[in-house]
């Protein structure tokens, strides 16, 4: 498999979307696949949630602007097979300062193509800002494929439309005609609440197949992990979230593989 750049994408807050990037890429990590963790966010949750230091000029910043090589700010994560380039607070000046460069749309592109192109990763996984802006919409422009982290409550199916508007507004306007919806996955699942079984099924009827089959449920393992500087697969690898994230993981490796081309969102959406 060629290199695969897949972007974590939600333009609301607190949705498990760090949270999802962080354990898919270690899960990634865990199967033999060389994983390269991108924290695209200002807020650097997914840098302090695998220990790393929000280090100033660590993050893509200077390369988004043509100042510095990516991968020189690439870092070992003390987990096999996954390395990361860590985010931080000054990363929130990008979205002024690349809004005036040129082809500011694709400079994450041209920053990351050096590293696409070594062929030293096989995935590289980007998790996006919660908002759609500038840096999100790089991501979106360097990414093949995104995933979309959504809650299971009624404000997350107005967001859901928004975000896929936006995913298919870059794919149609070609400033990524590749791009492609991976899936959705609702994360906070409970199955146990009559609100969660009716998102899940409105879900399941706007979108189908997209839907990935693998929910993640709400945790106190998951949410103490990040605290530790682990992914919950090195902080609880035997519990029910860790499974859950190797199943969605799993999942998205099945669709990468070959497929004939489909609409990003169904007809009926």
């Amino acid at each position: 498999m060629n290199t695969r750049t897949i972007a974590f994408a939600n333009q609301k807050g607190g949705v498990g979307k760090t949270t999802t990037a962080v354990s898919v890429a270690a899960c990634l990590a865990e199967l033999g696949k060389r994983t390269l963790l991108v924290d695209l966010d200002p807020q650097a949750n997914a840098t302090s949630a695998l220990g790393l230091q929000k280090l100033e000029g660590g993050s893509v910043y200077q390369a988004l602007l043509g100042g510095a090589e990516l991968a020189a700010s690439i870092q070992p994560t003390g987990i096999e097979n996954l390395s990361m380039i860590p985010s931080e607070v000054d990363l929130a000046v990008a979205e002024v300062d690349v809004a005036r460069a040129e082809n500011y749309l694709h400079r994450f592109r041209l920053a990351l193509q050096p590293i696409h192109d070594s062929g030293q990763f096989d995935i590289i996984v980007v998790d996006c800002p919660p908002s759609l802006g500038i840096l999100t919409m790089n991501a979106l422009a360097a990414a093949d494929r995104v995933v979309v982290p959504i809650q299971c409550e009624y404000f997350a199916l107005e967001g859901l439309a928004v975000i896929m508007r936006v995913i298919q507004q870059i794919h149609d306007s070609g400033a990524n005609p590749g791009l492609e919806l991976s899936g959705i996955v609702m994360t906070m699942f409970d199955g146990r609440t009559n609100l969660a079984q009716q998102v899940l099924e409105e879900v399941k009827k706007h979108f189908g197949p997209k839907l990935y089959k693998m929910s993640i449920p709400r945790t106190v393992r998951l949410a103490e992990a990040p605290s530790f500087g682990k992914p919950i697969t090195k902080y609880d690898p035997s519990s029910y979230a860790a499974w859950a994230y190797r199943q969605l993981t799993e999942e998205i490796l099945e669709r990468e593989a070959p497929r004939p081309a489909e609409p990003i969102v169904p007809a009926s959406a």
